[in-house]
Parts: C-alpha cells; sequence; structure tokens
C-alpha cells in the first residue's frame, strides 16, 4: 500500500517519501488501526485541538480583512459612475457583493499573513498593512472571476451554499460579461493603489501571468473532461492541470505578492517558494477531489459534479491505476454521465478499491513529507510561513 502511495506523490517529494519511508510505514500502520471511513467527517486528530486553533485564522484578521472591502465596492463604484451613472454602480454592487467577499479568503489571508511575516523594519506600517489588504482583495476578485467562468462551463447549479451566479434570473450568460468587469477592476485597484510603488510593474506582470497560466490549467480541465478519454487520464495529466489551473493562483500569486511588497529580487528565492507552494497546492486539489465526491453539501456550500462532468481527478486517476478489466470498462461505461445511477457506480468502484481509505494515507504522509520538504529549504523566506499556510488547509473539509 506504502509504495503505491508514493507513485501518487509529486516527483519534489517522492524523492524525501523514500528517505523518509520507516517513519512513513510506522505512521501508516497508526492510521490503518485508526480504521477510518472518511478523513475530512472522521479524524483522530495527529495535531493537538490547540494547535488547529492556533493555525486558523483569527476573528480579528478577518474582521480586519472584511473592513477594507466596503472601500473596494466604493472605488469600483465610483469608477463606473464616471461612464454609467444608470446601470453600473448598482449592478457593480450586487456583483461583486454576491461573488466576492462570501469564500474562505484563504487567498487574501494567506496574502496578509505572508507580508506580516516578511515585513522588515519600517514596513509593517498601517497604510502598508491596508495595501497588503487591498492585493489580497484583488486575488480575491480573481478567485470570482475564475468561479464566475468555471461554474457557467461546469454548469454547476450552487456555489457556496448559493445558487451559482449565472443560474440567476437576471444574470444568465451576461456573466461572462460580469467576470470581465470584476477582471478589470482588478487593474484600476492596481493602478490606483499600487502606481507610484516601485514593485507595481512586477504586481501587474504577476496578475497577467498567473491568469494566463490559470486559463491553460483550465483548457486542459475542460479538454480532458470533454474528450473523456480515459488513456489522458494520468498522474502527469492531473499534476499539470492541478499546477496551471490551482497552485499557482491560490498558493504562489499571494506569497509571491507579499515578496515584491517586502523587497524580495532573488530569483532563487521566489524558485524554492515556488517550488513548496506548487507542492502545498497539489495537495490542496487533492483535498478538494476528495471533498467534491465524499464531502457534505451542507458543509461545503456545493453539490459536487466532478463525477458527471468527466474531470481528470485524483481520484479518478488512481482508480484507473487500480482498475482491471472489467472495473475500467465500468469507469469508460459510466464516468462523464449524468444518469445518478451511473454516478453512483463510480462511487461505489472508488469505494471497492479502497480510496478513501488510500486518501487518509495519502492525506496524512503527504502532510508530513511536505512539512520535511520545507525544513529543507535552504534559503529564502521563514519556514513558518509554509508551515502557517499548509496548517491552514490541513484536515479541512469544505
Amino acid at each position: 500500500m506504502l509504495r503505491s502511495v508514493f507513485k501518487i506523490l509529486t516527483p519534489n517529494i517522492r524523492a524525501l517519501a523514500i528517505n523518509e519511508s520507516r517513519k512513513l510505514m510506522h505512521t501508516s500502520a497508526k492510521v490503518l488501526s485508526n480504521n477510518r471511513t472518511l478523513s475530512t467527517h472522521n479524524h483522530t486528530h495527529a495535531l493537538s485541538e490547540a494547535a488547529i486553533n492556533k493555525a486558523a485564522v483569527s476573528k480579528n484578521d478577518i474582521r480586519n480583512f472584511m473592513s477594507v472591502w466596503p472601500d473596494i465596492v466604493r472605488d469600483l463604484n465610483d469608477y463606473a459612475k464616471k461612464y454609467d451613472k444608470i446601470y453600473g454602480p448598482k449592478w457593480l454592487s450586487k456583483l461583486l457583493q454576491y461573488n466576492v467577499p462570501n469564500g474562505k479568503k484563504y487567498r487574501g489571508l494567506i496574502l496578509v499573513e505572508a507580508f506580516k511575516i516578511l515585513a522588515k523594519d519600517g514596513q509593517m506600517t498601517d497604510e502598508n498593512l491596508k495595501l497588503a489588504q487591498t492585493l489580497g482583495w484583488c486575488i480575491e476578485m480573481l478567485q470570482a472571476v475564475f468561479i464566475i467562468d468555471d461554474d457557467i462551463i461546469d454548469g454547476s447549479t450552487t456555489r457556496r451554499g448559493h445558487k451559482c451566479w449565472y443560474q440567476l434570473e437576471d444574470v444568465g450568460l451576461a456573466a461572462i460579461n460580469d467576470a470581465m468587469m470584476i477582471e478589470n477592476g482588478i487593474y484600476y485597484l492596481l493602478k490606483k493603489y499600487f502606481r507610484q510603488a516601485e514593485y507595481y510593474q512586477e504586481v501587474v506582470d504577476l496578475f497577467h501571468e498567473v491568469s494566463f497560466i490559470t486559463s491553460l490549467g483550465q483548457l486542459q480541465d475542460i479538454k480532458t473532461a470533454h474528450t473523456l478519454d480515459l488513456n489522458f487520464f494520468t498522474m502527469e495529466m492531473y499534476k499539470s492541470i492541478v499546477a496551471n489551473k490551482t497552485a499557482y493562483y491560490s498558493f504562489y500569486l499571494p506569497v509571491a505578492l507579499a515578496m515584491h511588497m517586502t523587497g524580495y529580487k532573488d530569483p532563487e528565492v521566489f524558485r524554492q517558494t515556488k517550488t513548496i507552494l506548487l507542492e502545498i497546492g497539489n495537495f490542496f486539489q487533492v483535498q478538494d477531489d476528495f471533498i467534491d465526491c465524499f464531502g457534505d453539501p451542507s458543509i461545503t456550500g456545493k453539490v459536487g459534479t466532478d463525477i458527471q462532468d468527466g474531470k481528470c481527478t485524483w481520484l479518478s486517476v488512481v482508480a484507473l491505476q487500480r482498475a482491471n478489466e472489467d472495473q475500467r470498462l465500468l469507469m469508460k461505461d459510466c464516468y462523464g454521465q449524468k444518469d445518478p445511477e451511473k454516478v453512483e457506480r463510480v462511487k461505489e468502484l472508488y469505494e471497492d478499491l479502497l480510496l478513501p481509505h488510500t486518501y487518509e494515507i495519502y492525506e496524512e504522509e503527504s502532510y508530513k513529507i511536505i512539512n520535511t520538504h520545507i525544513q529543507q529549504i535552504s534559503r529564502g523566506l521563514p519556514h513558518k510561513l509554509f508551515f502557517k499556510i499548509l496548517e491552514k488547509i490541513y484536515r479541512r473539509n469544505s
């Protein structure tokens, strides 16, 4: 079992996994002995409850971050009024309030936390903290752009416990234009607040670069789902989709922005930072794939549709790695189909192949290995930054 888990780890941590194998075998035995069913629902925590609470974002941090949001909406409304006083401001307010501030705000809060950790003498001012929070909201706006588009492409119905934006009666496919408005609003905010900063061009370039990378990841995601050729459902393809579609904008973007704000220039520091954050991003997406299939919609706020949509997920790839000929035929017949009975047959196959159990082991071992990888970073950012990011997503259920 442990050897099969190593095969699904990312290349950067697989070498570490081999070195750590004796420790991990001991860990696996403990995990297996717990005989848990779904790790997102029924954990025996490896960390103490105090450690988990300490790792979580404080209510004060969230409150301070949210306090900047009305200013963001006001700025964009004022900008819209210059060109359209009738429809623009009212619609833009509704659009922003519905789609931006109601998520978990992981990405924006990671940026603020990174800025606080990386800030040098004289940089931790109220003005700079507000700038970091503003940049954080720009990332949350970018997240909203991706979500609006993704929901349309996937034909999703719910998001964050509410109807998807395009599903609203007075929105429909006009949501495509709405996503464009939010994205362009990001660059207005960057110009308004950062054009005098020496790192302004780096910040703008990074938003453009990561947006392009994410759109390529979306393309990979769409094409693998639409062709439904299971021969393309490989771990190599999966990792490429995850890195491009999720990891860059969710983890590298917020930290890299904080690095620019605090004066980091060394390309090697950025390279090492990217390497570990893409590993964390892969870990995050595997969690998402598992939650989509086995999570509780009352907790996640959405009904998972990866099976119906034919997505190349961690579950589907590992299932195909393990499937015998009959099971592979079942996947070919049922995967990517809307029929509820076929969806249920795929879930039953996942259970038969012990994927929930494998996920538990993967989650525990990946967490430990990424911790080891962080400790081995030789130069650059403080290790505690990466530990904080990892703790924020460890054992999440939504």
